[in-house]
Order: C-alpha cells, then sequence, then structure tokens
C-alpha cells in the first residue's frame, strides 16, 4: 500500500520551514484540541514562533494548551465580540436584515489585542465558528472572524495551527488553499475512519496541498492498520498513529494542559514523530 506510517523516534531535529499553515480537523471527540495542543507545545520548544487560532464553535483550546479553566471560561471568541464586531465593520450583530457593514474590517492588529501569551514563542486567539447561518446572511462577527483568518493565512510568519470542528470546506474554496497541511483526526473504529475519508476528500478538492491522516487513541495498532486498509484501499493518505495514554486522561480530568504531560510518555513521543513528519512534508513541498 503506498501509504505510510510513522511512529515516534528518540529525537527530534529543527528542519529549517519559514512558515507553515495547519489546519486540524475532525469530528468531535477524536482528540483534534489534544492534538493540536500537543503540536504547539512541540514546536514552540524546538524554537518556531506558534500561533494557534481556536476555530470550534465550542472553544477549548485554551484549556488543553494550559491556560487555567476558569481564565479559559472568560474568554470571548472574536465571533462572538458584539462589541468588537461594531467597532470594526460598523454594525452591530443582531442589527437586522439589510444592514450595511464592511467585510474587511481591521484587523492586523487583533493578535496582539486579543491574543493569549501561552509562552513567549506560542500564542492563542480563539476565534470560534466562521460557519454562516443557515439561511445565508452574514452577520458582522462572523465577516470579522473570517477576514481575520484571511489575514492570518496570507501573512508569511511561522507556525499557524487552525483548530476546527469542520472539514476544510467551512473556509471555502480560496481560502482553504493557503493551508499547507490539513491534519484530519480520528479514532480507530471503521465509522471515525470513513467519517475522516470524507473531510480529507473536502481538503483535496479545494486544493490544499498536503492531506494527513491521524488515527488517535490507539490501543492496539495491528488493528488500526488493517481498519486503515479497509477504509483507504482506494485512496490511501499519508498516516500517523498516535497511541492511547492515560496520562491523557488524567491530565484533562486534573485541570491541566498537554503541556504537564511526561516528556516521555507515549502520546508525547508519538506527537513529536507528527511535528517531525509535518515539518518534512513541508520542507518537501518547498523543493519540489
Amino acid at each position: 500500500m503506498a501509504a505510510l506510517i510513522y511512529f515516534c523516534s528518540s529525537f527530534f531535529f529543527l528542519v529549517e520551514v519559514t512558515a507553515v499553515k495547519i489546519l486540524v480537523a475532525g469530528k468531535g471527540g477524536v482528540g483534534k484540541t489534544t492534538v493540536s495542543a500537543l503540536l504547539a507545545h512541540i514546536l514552540a520548544d524546538e524554537g518556531y514562533s506558534v500561533l494557534c487560532l481556536d476555530a470550534d464553535s465550542v472553544p477549548n483550546l485554551a484549556q488543553s494548551l494550559g491556560v487555567p479553566y476558569e481564565k479559559a471560561l472568560e474568554i470571548v471568541p472574536l465571533s462572538r465580540n458584539e462589541d468588537l464586531a461594531e467597532e470594526r465593520t460598523g454594525a452591530r450583530p443582531g442589527s437586522g436584515w439589510g444592514v450595511i457593514f464592511s467585510l474587511t474590517p481591521k484587523v492586523d492588529d487583533l493578535v496582539d489585542k486579543y491574543g493569549i501569551r501561552i509562552r513567549p514563542n506560542l500564542s492563542l486567539v480563539v476565534v470560534g465558528s466562521i460557519e454562516q447561518p443557515k439561511e445565508g446572511c452574514m452577520c458582522p462577527s462572523i465577516a470579522l472572524a473570517r477576514a481575520f483568518l484571511t489575514h492570518v493565512l496570507l501573512k508569511e510568519r511561522d507556525i499557524v495551527i487552525v483548530d476546527s470542528e469542520a472539514g476544510a470546506e467551512v473556509f471555502g474554496r480560496g481560502l482553504a488553499e493557503k493551508f499547507d497541511i490539513m491534519i484530519c483526526v480520528a479514532e480507530p473504529t471503521l465509522k471515525s475512519l470513513m467519517i475522516a475519508k470524507k473531510l480529507l476528500r473536502m481538503g483535496r478538492e479545494l486544493n490544499i496541498s498536503k492531506l494527513l491522516l491521524v488515527i488517535n487513541k490507539v490501543r492496539d495498532t495491528v488493528e488500526a492498520s488493517q481498519l486503515y486498509g479497509r477504509v483507504f484501499s482506494d485512496e490511501p493518505i499519508p498516516y500517523c498513529m498516535i497511541r492511547y495514554d492515560e496520562n491523557v486522561v488524567k491530565a484533562d480530568n486534573s485541570g491541566l494542559g498537554v503541556d504537564s504531560l511526561p516528556r516521555d510518555s507515549t502520546v508525547y513521543q508519538d506527537a513529536m514523530s507528527l511535528a517531525k513528519k509535518i515539518l518534512s512534508l513541508k520542507r518537501r513541498s518547498k523543493v519540489g
């Protein structure tokens, strides 16, 4: 089979990468936020400047990164910040149909003003959901959040990790293709892998250049490999496995972030291998 499996290595080295935009997608409960947080801390450990964007409708990346629970509850996502939306777009959300507002608001200062500094080279901006209402209208808050994402993805900076509950289709053609890599996180079950296959297909259709599957919470690597072969035999995708680790559950139940996990733990070592693979994918895309 054409796909490759990557497990942890005993060391990590800094790959020369100037910038990489990573979309982490997957259905709820598969562990994509934990994977996003692990990647952020590992890449920050290696000296990269990392910006995390939480674009989930129920954002909790702050807690996974290590922000105390009480402080995380106080964070207002950009897409729900009505005062900010009114200031930058000229209209307050909920003003009613027919209101005129700017679709290109000023957003270049939002990281500095609303970003949460996790560590000197790791920041978080909680964007919130950027999906438009089913009625098809674009409210000022969503316009602001989308403009901010566009600004960040077009700007050359080291590492940007976007934790999004939906697949790449929520970003639309033109914006989605600004991502260098789409990581789709799935559990080692038939149903979860079939959903991941659909999300990855959407990413390919939207011209994201590199696709990667992460099979998370793996207890039996042989069984997980067999399930992968059953689902992806016609559309092989490179994949990594992150094995189940009770340390993640203990940290979560204690209100701690992934930065509290032992560096020699199974999940941390597997996440290091994933980070190394991501950087090598980006380096090859630059060369080739």
